[in-house]
């Protein structure tokens, strides 16, 4: 295994609830830059579908997991955002659009940077686990 897999692995292996979190959101949004910079380069058409398909599962795990009796009304915004961009990821996946992937990481983008924001200011507020 490589330096960056070994530190992934203890990264992942030492990592907050929280900051697991915040490594799937993360993961989700590589994936969707992966499959655009694929679409763009012109790579065949299974690598960004892939990345997409892999995207959208992550999303759809996210949007599962999400306790929207404790989260309130902003859960049920965010599980809106989730519906919107996994629908979005499954139609370009599909169609092949880099249009609807690109509606999906406007969607999702600012979800990320809120979570990391939150994610932050725990850890340093102590507020780790």
């Amino acid at each position: 295994m490589s330096g960056i897999g070994r530190y992934k692995v203890v990264q992942a292996e030492t990592a907050s609830p929280k900051r697991l979190m915040l490594l799937l959101f993360e993961r989700a949004l590589a994936h969707m830059k992966s499959a655009h910079a694929a679409f763009e380069a012109g790579e065949p058409s299974l690598e960004p579908r892939i990345a997409l398909t892999k995207a959208a599962e992550i999303v759809c795990e996210l949007s599962r997991t999400l306790d929207l009796d404790m989260a309130g009304e902003m859960g049920e915004a965010l599980k809106g955002v989730y519906e919107f961009v996994e629908s979005r990821l499954t139609l370009a996946a599909l169609d092949g659009d880099l249009g609807l992937l690109c509606e999906a990481e406007r969607a999702f983008e600012p979800v990320v940077e809120a979570f990391r924001e939150a994610v932050d200011a725990a850890e340093v507020a102590g507020e780790v686990r």
